[in-house]
């Protein structure tokens, strides 16, 4: 694997896993729903702290992390209503749109209550925007390939919220989609042998329409998003 080799043959790549450690601490406790900060200057300062290899190790571990913990929730969701109903529900990370097109009223977003109190607005889409403009350093401290297929995962998971789990479209929203359709891009780039655009992509890709984008604080509509057209453009390259 060119990305084992590149981080075994580097002598220029010197991690400090406790440094990573106190990062990583810092961005939990520091940032997200609990703090007084605007989300875009939250993103912004944690992009700040993120800013070398060591970032970009804990920029990977968050994006990874908030994947994980959404799929165990949404797994636990489906376990619920079949044990209160009997109905079944399939579960599959690499396509979650069949999922909620079925039961999208039965579950809950599971991006807003990430057991390990990362925000989607805040710590993620800084982890995200880190991993995205560093992706030609990915190689150097981790294997790409996994780390695109949670980005890929946890932007199925925004906009599957926005269409199917009532999850509203705000400007914060559309800055997580939009850097990680962006990130997607960057990491695609940086692999010598890029995988195949996942299921969810290419759907929305083949779609031409806009959603509007409101103010967090308010009803206004501030402007729009066009999903597959910004996919298209940044993924089809």
């Amino acid at each position: 694997m060119r990305w084992l080799r590149q981080l075994l043959g580097s002598r220029r790549v010197q991690l400090n896993p406790g440094r990573q450690q106190a990062l990583l601490r810092d961005v939990r406790h520091q940032y997200g729903a609990r703090s007084q900060v605007r989300f875009p200057e939250q993103v912004e300062a944690i992009t700040r702290m993120l800013n070398d290899d060591d970032g970009l190790v804990v920029a990977a571990r968050i994006v990874s992390e908030a994947a994980d913990e959404a799929h165990a929730d949404l797994q636990a969701q489906a376990h619920d209503v079949h044990r209160r109903t009997g109905r079944r529900l399939l579960v599959h990370r690499r396509n979650y749109r069949p999922l909620w097109k079925e039961a999208g009223p039965a579950l809950r977003w599971p991006l807003f209550a990430l057991p390990c109190g990362l925000h989607p607005y805040a710590q993620v889409t800084a982890a995200v925007a880190v991993v995205g403009s560093r992706a030609p350093r990915l190689g150097r401290v981790a294997d790409p390939n996994p780390l695109l297929a949670r980005v890929f995962e946890v932007l199925d998971l925004t906009i599957a919220g926005w269409e199917y789990g009532r999850v509203r479209v705000d400007t914060d929203a559309a800055a997580l989609a939009d850097r990680l359709i962006s990130t997607a891009g960057q990491v695609l780039a940086a692999i010598d042998d890029p995988p195949r655009l996942p299921p969810p992509v290419r759907e929305l890709m083949r779609r031409n329409h806009t959603l509007d984008v409101h103010d967090p604080t308010g009803p206004r509509v501030v402007g729009v998003i066009n999903l597959g057209a910004r996919m298209r453009e940044t993924l089809l390259v």
